[in-house]
């Protein structure tokens, strides 16, 4: 329980919250919210599970523009802290309505509603039930749940995870892609080797990766990644398509459930 509850904070510090950067980037409601904004943002929680130590991970906006930098800022101006990882993750994944204490939203509350819209735009995304309907809200709801998943897999090997940590031990030089065909900006892959791993976003480029799990549209992604296709028939039909081994995408697919069940709770 404590190590799962670790992992999820892991995952929601260090791969769900730099989509807050995405969504402010890409959604043009979000960025007028915080254009002409500066400052530095915190998420921070008490490791009660290591000890007493501060986890979390800040952003420092420059004129509307963010910066996602892992860790804690010891004197951020606005800062949302929750007294537990297990209180935030509770927040993270929708099980718990409980905010987390805010300090100095009222120096600067302009960027603190900003920085709060687009954390629940964030949160609704990867919360999404259905696929959205407008082809531009599925292509980057596609590239949020790419972006989210490599990068959970890679922070679970970073902190320890026992299955994650042993396939990076043993794996050679290696890159495992999520990608639709046809579509370079909707790609995101893990590079590993000898024990490290680091999280990519778009196409791998230096040579052909190792293995890709490729999707024939944002709409056949979506039917995956939102539990509405079952693989084994979207592989069939040609909406899944294994550019490697086969048993390497049994893998990388185990790695993607659990990087969303720990997410969920």
């Amino acid at each position: 329980m404590g190590n799962d509850a670790l992992y999820a904070s892991r995952i929601f510090l260090n791969a769900a919250l730099p989509l807050v950067k995405v969504l402010a980037e890409e959604k043009p409601a979000l960025a007028k919210a915080f254009a002409g904004k500066s400052g530095t943002i915190q998420v921070s929680a008490v490791d009660t599970l290591g000890g007493t130590n501060k986890v979390g991970t800040h952003f420092v906006v420059e004129d509307g523009r963010l910066r996602v930098v892992p860790g804690v800022d010891e004197r951020p101006d606005i800062e949302l802290a929750f007294p537990s990882v297990e209180a935030l993750n509770g927040f993270f994944s929708g099980k718990s309505k409980r905010l987390p204490r805010i300090s100095g939203g009222l120096r600067r509350p302009g960027l603190l509603v900003a920085f709060f819209k687009t954390l629940l735009a964030m949160s609704g995304a990867l919360g999404a039930k259905e696929a959205p309907k407008d082809p531009k809200e599925a292509a980057l709801l596609v590239k949020l749940f790419f972006y989210f998943l490599t990068s959970g897999i890679s922070q679970l090997n970073k902190a320890g995870h026992p299955a994650v940590s042993k396939w990076a031990a043993a794996s050679p030089d290696r890159v495992y892609e999520l990608a639709v065909l046809g579509q370079e900006d909707l790609a995101a892959y893990v590079r590993v080797k000898a024990g490290n791993t680091k999280a990519v976003r778009g196409t791998y480029e230096r040579s052909k990766p190792f293995f890709t799990l490729a999707f024939d549209s944002p709409e056949s992604a979506l039917g995956t990644l939102l539990g509405k296709d079952e693989m084994i028939a979207a592989t069939a039909s040609g909406r899944i398509r294994m550019l490697g081994a086969p048993e390497y995408g049994s893998m990388l697919g185990d790695f993607l459930f659990l990087v969303a069940g720990l997410a969920t709770g």
